[in-house]
């Protein structure tokens, strides 16, 4: 990869910005470009959570979820006052729930500073931001000149100069690629312009090349290779692990405790499970858990949860009990408040299996 002058990087920036101008998405957490150039700012708190929830996430998901945070946590310090089950209560769906305990444990850091720090170094020092999220506060909501390199941002860099470096692996090269246009001019403007390109125009498969403000400088469109960028590692197969779930309705409610808070769904509900591991269950899982196999138990449709680095295959038995003794670290949830309680996906899937073949969905 050559390096580009700077006057030929001059103009690439000016020319993104100009199509920024004009095709620039509307988005609840943004300051248009134009009331941006009159030199109205983001609100820091809106970018910082925008920017957590956006992680492993989609525009059209969080959406919703940020319009609720904010009724609910106007600011960031009506976040850091909130206790921590009414903050996964309202993540419940978003996944990857430790964002939500970083983004609690961020908001009363930052209140504790009293607002946040407008350095990239001193965004870092802050629980749950790391290299990306301080670049693009620094930069959308701060004009520092920062260009936070996203997947969106990879994949117009590795088209726009044919980067063979292959991802995850490479994206130092890729941080280093973007920090040529690092530059004094509207830097939110151009890290926000980076990502509407690659999300609404130089999209993963079939890029809309004929719109795109760099189509006639791009190598990848000049050599009509651009669906081969960037270029990745092969993937792992992801392992399977295995479970079973118990859906325990009494006349309370269902039983449900809370996990720790460290690790995978920390913080949130969870029905009574054995633990997930590598093989099926064969043994009887009833009494693995210390329930009562001669009770009237029934079997579920299954439950299949992808996370990050594994598949999860839930095998689901439920059961109506008269009583239910009390069970140390439990507690009784009405069926009719399961929507609104700080549970998990995965959860939700298993309680609605089990509702199911109770005959209560």
């Amino acid at each position: 990869m050559s390096t580009p002058s700077p006057d030929a990087l001059a103009e690439l920036r000016y020319q993104l910005l100009d199509w920024y101008d004009a095709h620039a998405r509307v988005l609840p957490w943004r300051v248009p470009p134009l009331e941006g150039k009159g030199g109205k700012r983001p609100d820091p708190y809106h970018v910082w959570l925008s920017e957590i929830m956006l992680q492993q996430t989609g525009v059209m998901t969080v959406k919703p979820y940020f319009t609720a945070f904010l009724k609910r946590f106007p600011t960031v310090q009506d976040l850091a006052a909130a206790p921590l089950d009414e903050i996964l209560g309202l993540w419940a769906g978003l996944g990857y729930y430790a964002r939500a305990r970083n983004l609690h444990e961020g908001a009363k850091a930052i209140a504790a500073l009293g607002g946040f720090p407008m350095g990239e170094a001193g965004l870092r020092s802050i629980k749950g931001i790391g290299p990306y999220t301080a670049a693009a506060v620094a930069a959308i909501a701060f004009d520092l000149p920062h260009v936070p390199v996203d997947g969106n941002i990879e994949r117009v860099l590795s088209r726009l100069w044919l980067i063979q470096a292959a991802l995850p692996a490479a994206k130092p090269i890729f941080r280093e690629a973007a920090s040529r246009f690092e530059h004094p001019h509207r830097p939110g403007d151009f890290a926000q312009a980076m990502m509407d390109l690659g999300a609404t125009i130089c999209t993963p498969r079939n890029p809309i090349c004929g719109l795109c403000p760099w189509s006639k400088v791009c190598k990848a469109y000049e050599k009509g290779c651009a669906n081969d960028y960037p270029k990745k590692q092969p993937k792992k197969l992801k392992p399977v692990r295995y479970g079973v779930a118990f859906v325990v309705l009494g006349p309370d409610g269902l039983l449900v405790r809370r996990r720790l808070n460290e690790g995978l769904l920390g913080g949130m509900l969870e029905v009574p499970n054995l633990a997930w591991r590598d093989t099926p269950y064969e043994t009887d899982a009833c009494v693995l858990q210390g329930f009562d196999p001669r009770a009237d138990w029934i079997s579920c449709d299954s439950v299949r949860h992808v996370f990050t680095h594994f598949d999860l295959r839930m095998q689901v038995l439920a059961v109506r009990l008269s009583e239910i003794s009390n069970l140390e670290g439990y507690h009784r949830l009405a069926p009719e408040a399961v929507s609104q309680a700080a549970l998990p996906s995965l959860m939700q899937k298993i309680i609605a299996s089990g509702l199911k073949a109770l005959n209560l969905l």
